[in-house]
């Protein structure tokens, strides 16, 4: 159970990125120096989860993608039109700052994005991912995620897989 309830909301420029501080130096580093340059050029957005105000405790990143058709596992790929790519949202980002680590907060964030990838107007097939490594990999998996089978790191879940809310 968590501590303290989480607010899900766009990460905006009250917010206090200079207290996250999660596993991974470039994840922090990434959310304190690039992100905003990022989400002005349009080439991602970023979602945080508050504590306490404007705490950041864990964060996501989004962007549109697409797969290869033909990078896909066979049996997905047989059920889909013949175009050479299939629209997706990548989640290029997840972190979870280390006094919240254990708590269900990097799910619920994993969560949180899967709603808003199925809520879009725009079409996507899937939500896809590049794991960091095994361990990360391994918790997408628990989630239903399936590796390409020339890409293990990589993982996609497709979206009509996912309850809508």
């Amino acid at each position: 159970m968590s501590r303290a309830p989480y607010l899900l909301s766009p990460l905006d420029a009250g917010h206090d990125r200079a207290g996250f501080h999660s596993d991974s130096d470039p994840l922090n580093r990434y959310l304190r120096e690039q992100v905003t340059q990022d989400i002005r050029r349009r080439v991602a957005a970023c979602f945080v989860a508050l504590a306490d105000g404007q705490r950041i405790v864990g964060y996501y990143t989004l962007a549109s993608a697409s797969l290869l058709l033909a990078d896909l596992p066979a049996s997905t790929g047989k059920k889909l039109p013949r175009y050479p790519t299939v629209p997706a949202v990548r989640m290029g980002r997840l972190a979870v700052d280390r006094a919240f680590k254990g708590q269900g907060l990097g799910g619920a964030l994993l969560a949180d994005a899967l709603d808003r990838a199925t809520r879009s107007e725009i079409a996507a097939f899937a939500l896809i991912v590049d794991a960091k490594d095994e361990a990360a990999a391994a918790f997408y998996r628990h989630h239903g995620f399936i590796a390409l089978p020339a890409s293990p790191l990589t993982l996609f879940l497709p979206l009509t897989t996912v309850p809508r809310s």
